[in-house]
């Protein structure tokens, strides 16, 4: 008998967009029946505008009126504190289901409110479900505490081997793993990977297991078929319309107060994925150039994954929009490092390095500087500050976001000891740039590669 999965993932700013966000809910009612399983699989009650003014309070909109059978936790989904999660867990209506995150010495979660596993009947088949988040979130989450992530592969391998005991007739993965993926779904016995963590499309098939990523934003809602593994993309722009998830958004974001204009931008900016991943962009070195402003530091620097993509900065731009640029509580830094130290970090704004994203991405923007890199030796082979090379032993000061100096995935040659002060939340920097140089970036070729 033909069981159907729906499959979101990251939807993230699409509660900023309240047509896009409501599109997606009417797309799942249109499309599900009672015999169809709704899955998501991480990062949809955060980050954006209204994710961080409410505190991922709108998302319980979105799961109201969605209902899905189960969701699992991905790293944006502490942005808040474990505390809170646990709080959004609790009055969601969906069951959540994550088999690798503890606390305090036990499973995550309190009164059963998180499975390890769970085995759902639909359509006549038995579907044994289990969950799994990237055990590098509390590297690139300093809110998740005192949470800790354990290996997935280790949790995969007894959520399948007990499902199974069970006498399952599939076993469907939600996983926020990222590139983690593939290697899980060589290390068990599992039939589906419904993905997230990364925000490029994908469907692939590994030696059959099925593995799917609908991407970001909410744009695109997946239909998996099975036993035929056969999946359908349905645009969410095309999708009916949920009036009532709509308004509630449309209600919150007027209630927020951050449509004050700061800007206008006469040449609209894209926010694009080839924008924030693929080398220098208009809106990394609008980033970028804040933060070197603010600080009076001789480099800035921004991780591309920091920039989320959306709309264009086009016309009016207010601080909401800024907001949805770099939706983070997260103030700006600065580090005192050496040349070597630099050089290390500019090196380190290749892709292929990191666990997440594609290896092809770029993650460094830069202000006040310049970065040579050739691919194909994966080395630095130019950097200059201020135009002129760096001096390995001169010490530079560079603007960062503090997460940068947290986590040990994106240019962990810096850490909390080059720290010499912490300063204002990121987007009220980018906000006072705006009102006081303007925003008009342009491309100079700060970031070659070779």
């Amino acid at each position: 008998m033909t069981l159907r999965l729906l499959h979101y993932s990251d939807i993230e700013n699409a509660y900023d967009d309240p047509e896009r966000i409501g599109r997606l809910a009417g797309s799942v009612d249109a499309v599900r029946d009672p015999d169809t399983l709704v899955f998501g699989t991480g990062d949809n009650t955060s980050p954006g505008i209204l994710p961080l003014v409410t505190r991922g309070e709108q998302s319980l909109d979105f799961f109201r009126a969605v209902d899905p059978d189960a969701d699992t936790l991905g790293n944006h989904d502490f942005d808040y504190g474990p505390d809170r999660a646990l709080e959004l867990i609790d009055r969601a209506p969906q069951p959540w289901i994550c088999a690798n995150v503890e606390r305090n010495g036990g499973h995550f979660g309190r009164d059963g409110d998180i499975y390890r596993r769970r085995v759902f009947d639909a359509n006549g088949t038995r579907v044994g479900v289990f969950g799994v988040v990237t055990p590098r979130t509390a590297s690139i989450n300093p809110a998740t505490e005192d949470v800790s992530f354990t290996d997935p592969i280790a949790a995969a391998e007894e959520a399948v081997e007990t499902l199974r005991a069970q006498g399952v007739d599939y076993v469907v993965c939600l996983s926020h793993l990222g590139r983690g993926d593939e290697r899980l779904a060589a290390a068990v016995d599992v039939d589906v990977v419904l993905g997230g963590h990364n925000h490029a499309e994908r469907v692939e098939r590994l030696d059959g297991t099925l593995l799917t990523r609908p991407g970001v934003n909410g744009e695109m809602l997946f239909e998996v078929e099975l036993p035929e593994r056969a999946v359908t993309r349905h645009a969410v722009a095309d999708g009916p319309l949920d009036a009532t998830v709509r308004d509630a958004m449309e209600e919150q974001l007027a209630e927020a107060g951050v449509d004050e204009p700061v800007a206008t931008v006469d040449e609209p900016i894209e926010r694009t994925e080839t924008a924030c991943f693929h080398g220098e962009s208009r809106v990394g070195n609008f980033v970028a150039d804040a933060y070197r402003w603010y600080t009076d530091a001789d480099v800035g620097l921004q991780n591309a994954g920091g920039i989320r993509s959306g709309p264009q900065l086009a016309g009016e731009v207010t601080v909401g929009d800024l907001i949805s640029l770099v939706p983070f509580d997260e103030p700006l830094a600065v580090a005192e490092v050496t040349g070597a130290a630099l050089e290390r970090a500019f090196a380190q704004g290749e892709g292929s390095r990191l666990g997440f994203g594609e290896p092809d991405w770029w993650h460094a923007h830069v202000s006040g500087a310049t970065i040579t890199y050739d691919r194909t030796a994966e080395t630095l082979t130019d950097a200059t500050v201020g135009g002129e090379p760096v001096d390995l032993d001169r010490r530079y000061r560079v603007a960062v976001s503090d997460y940068i100096l947290h986590s040990d995935d994106e240019f962990p040659v810096l850490d909390a000891a080059h720290r010499v002060d912490r300063l204002e939340t990121q987007y009220r920097v980018l906000a006072e740039y705006a009102r006081e140089v303007g925003i008009d970036p342009t491309v100079e070729g700060r970031v070659q590669h070779v």
